[in-house]
């Protein structure tokens, strides 16, 4: 009977609600379009962000370094690390839910030898053996609250790894691309030198036999110089870009496999951007973001709780008997219950000033979130004027570089004829060079936006 006295209580705080607000997604305005998206006349197809990077980028090299990157990368694994200290949080908070229950025993002996016959000798043994239990009914939702707060802060936490992962990808990519441009500029760099060397040996020849000047000569040094200076400034450029990819693949720095060529590297005519509003479900850092308002929100509630009263329930029961012997045979059973109520009647303003804190706190992290989708939005719609832009000037870098191919071939034939002088060389020899090594970056620069794009529309995290 005494067990069943306690059950209206228990239901009672069982079926307690939770103070304080349920949480509903802050309001974001969010445009039907990106600014220089590409309008398509048929229903909007597949966002780029929706694809795994895998097939985004189709470099065998480059998937196999990306794959290893997000095993071996520290940033990663300090980012995992979190979301496994996240889930212990979770469930620390959540245990406060429930009963905490302990066990006790002890044992005491004393004995002392006759005083006299006022005193006489005597000798106790006693044993005890319990069991008690503590409950905070959680009748107004406070633990509850902080239950949703920590499993929001978890998901943000996940959310988090997420955004390492989607930043190593792209930085990888990034990384590669870059190493491989500077590849083709030593190439270059190298064909150039020894074109010039061969130019140089025929200037020589010239002069010899009274066809060129000693100026010519000269200015034909210049070139095999220039040309040759390069390609030490390259080579250092490869080896540190080398060291960076492998501090991303965390490995000590290393000698990078290489792959197709940058010009190899597949590119997207156009970019299918999707929905503004698939976004917002899509970018981790939006998401993250997102969490925080969840846990803030779910902090109101805790902030509200504490001005209710707090309600628990104790109880103790074991087993005591003087005699050890007897503990067993003819134990004597003891047992204690207790419903207690506290009511906070004054705390100096404490509490009011803690509800105070958590709304200023879900403000915040409301504004956060509206910036972080803001940000977002800004960010697609760079990365996709970008890489339209990128694509028209590597077109019209291409067109410069072949005109300027055309005219360091005319001005060495015309210079060979006598119709032309070795100035005219120089400059064309200099301008061609300039513009190859242009071309290269143009076709980087469209390789790297396509990177900013993939990652701006929250894409790479994906397994």
């Amino acid at each position: 009977m005494r067990k069943l006295a306690f059950l209206p209580v228990v239901i009672v705080a069982l079926a307690g609600c939770a103070v304080g607000p349920n949480y509903k997604r802050p309001a974001v305005s969010v445009p039907t379009d990106y600014r220089a998206a590409v309008p398509s006349p048929a229903a909007p197809p597949s966002s780029l962000g929706n694809e795994n990077w895998w097939q985004v980028y189709q470099d065998p090299v480059l998937v196999q370094l990306i794959h290893s990157a997000l095993q071996q990368n520290y940033d990663v694994r300090i980012a995992a690390t979190r979301v496994l200290e996240a889930q212990a949080q979770v469930g620390i908070t959540r245990a406060d839910q429930l009963p905490s229950a302990s066990v006790g025993a002890g044992v005491f002996s004393e004995g002392n030898s006759k005083v006299s016959n006022l005193f006489p000798a005597y000798e106790v043994n006693a044993g005890q053996l319990n069991l008690s239990v503590i409950w905070n009914l959680d009748f107004w939702g406070k633990y509850r609250r902080q239950t949703e707060a920590a499993r929001a802060q978890l998901l943000g936490t996940e959310w988090g790894q997420r955004a390492t992962m989607s930043s190593l990808v792209a930085n990888v990519a990034t990384a590669y691309f870059q190493l491989r441009a500077l590849d083709s500029e030593l190439e270059i760099a190298k064909r150039t030198l020894a074109s010039r060397q061969q130019s140089l040996q025929l200037t020589q020849v010239l002069f010899n036999h009274g066809g060129a000047s000693d100026l010519d000569v000269s200015q034909s040094e210049q070139l095999v110089y220039a040309a040759s200076e390069s390609i030490p400034d390259f080579e250092r450029q490869i080896e540190q870009q080398e060291n960076v990819l492998s501090i991303l693949l965390g490995e000590n720095p290393q000698s990078i496999p290489r792959g197709r060529a940058i010009t190899e590297q597949p590119l997207l005519d156009s970019i299918p951007a999707g929905l503004p509003s698939q976004l917002l479900e899509r970018r981790p850092d939006v998401r993250e973001a997102e969490q925080n308002v969840v846990a803030a929100n779910a902090q109101i509630g805790v902030a509200k709780a504490a001005f209710f009263p707090s309600i628990s329930l104790t109880g103790m029961g074991g087993l005591e008997s003087n005699a050890l012997n007897q503990f067993i045979s003819a134990p004597s059973q003891t047992w204690n219950a207790a419903f207690s109520v506290s009511q906070p009647v004054f705390e100096g303003g404490r509490l009011r000033s803690g509800l105070r804190l958590a709304r200023a706190q879900w403000q915040e992290s409301v504004l956060s979130y509206q910036q972080t989708v803001q940000d977002a939005l800004e960010q697609v719609s760079n990365s996709l004027v970008g890489y339209q832009k990128f694509r028209d000037f590597r077109g019209q870098q291409e067109l410069l570089t072949q005109a300027a191919r055309r005219s360091d071939d005319l001005s060495l034939v015309l210079y060979r004829q006598g119709g032309a002088s070795y100035l005219q060389v120089l400059t064309a020899e200099t301008n061609y060079f300039a513009a190859e090594l242009n071309l290269v970056q143009a076709q980087l620069n469209e390789r790297l936006a396509l990177v900013q794009v993939y990652e701006a529309l929250g894409g790479g995290w994906q397994q």
